[in-house]
């Protein structure tokens, strides 16, 4: 099994206060791997120390063959990076902003028209190269931070919440390009709070406080984290039920979900007690990543 990321008690601190502490993570080559967590869960942190920006406390880890401690220069040289902050040059047109990423990541003359051409068509940009980029919408100016980002055809792409503040059609293109990419080899790394972002991942990581508390296939978190039977209920004010509903003794956990409650009992035969209580039907439901995500950092905040 080759691996293009590996890292064995990888640790960050901030004076006394530890972002990332004992990260253990190995990702395959060509897979999308999420990262998900709360904000302050120490994500950004960990895409920043696997980029060579940042220099690990303690622990070890390597990308692509290169040691995070050593070789951080090198890393840099061989990744691809966007944020949802992703320095875009608002007064420059789409083509120029692709002509200086390619000029930053030294792109031989001969091979750099063609790139710029291939960045633009994937981005859905033909025939607005000339266009300001400060004229471009949302979803177009993420998909050309992208195509600025791997210009220089990466090995590895770490993005960091590349999608907020775009549509949700504009993020669904978005992901199609990401799964094309890993397709074609490219390894993903991608931290996200969106679960349907999550769902379309080979493997996730949960992080919490800085620390791993899972790491799977989406399908083995939803299947093997949440014991017990989840019920939806759709109920009038539902935000003012949780606290009710999370004292009845078969009743394990509750969370919002739109105009819904997902409702974790302990076992199903307790559908009708609960029923009974509310005076509303509960549907059975499979849990999804949302109800993984809360269930797994309502336990490791106990």
């Amino acid at each position: 099994m080759e691996y293009v990321v590996t890292t064995s008690n990888l640790t960050r601190k901030f004076g006394e206060f530890t972002a990332v502490k004992d990260l253990t993570i190995n990702i395959k080559r060509g897979e999308i791997y999420g990262f998900l967590g709360p904000n302050g869960s120490g994500k950004s942190t960990t895409i920043r120390m696997l980029c060579g920006i940042l220099e690990p406390t303690s622990g070890s880890g390597s990308v692509l063959g290169y040691d995070l401690a050593r070789d951080p220069e090198r890393i840099k040289k061989k990744i691809g990076y966007m944020s949802q902050k992703f320095s875009l040059y608002d007064d420059l047109t789409v083509y120029e902003n692709l002509n200086f990423y390619s000029g930053l990541y030294g792109i031989p003359r001969r091979e750099k028209t063609g790139r710029i051409n291939e960045m633009i068509a994937m981005a859905g940009l033909t025939g607005r190269e000339k266009e300001l980029t400060a004229n471009l919408g949302g979803g177009l100016r993420q998909r050309l931070a992208l195509g600025c980002a791997i210009i220089s055809r990466p090995a590895i792409l770490f993005l960091d919440e590349p999608t907020s503040g775009v549509s949700p059609s504009s993020r669904r293109m978005f992901f199609k390009i990401i799964r094309d990419l890993s397709r074609e080899g490219t390894t993903v790394m991608v931290t996200t709070h969106f679960m349907d972002e999550a769902e379309r991942c080979h493997n996730i990581a949960f992080i919490s406080s800085g620390q791993l508390i899972a790491n799977d296939t989406p399908g083995n978190l939803k299947r093997n984290v949440i014991t017990g039977c989840m019920v939806e209920m759709e109920i009038d004010d539902p935000l003012n039920h949780i606290q009710h509903l999370e004292s009845l003794p078969f009743v394990r956990e509750c969370s919002v979900h739109g105009a819904a409650l997902h409702i974790l009992l302990d076992s199903r035969d307790k559908i009708s007690s609960l029923e009974e209580f509310t005076g509303f039907p509960a549907v059975e439901i499979t849990p999804t990543l949302e109800d993984v995500f809360i269930s797994l950092s309502k336990a490791h905040r106990q």
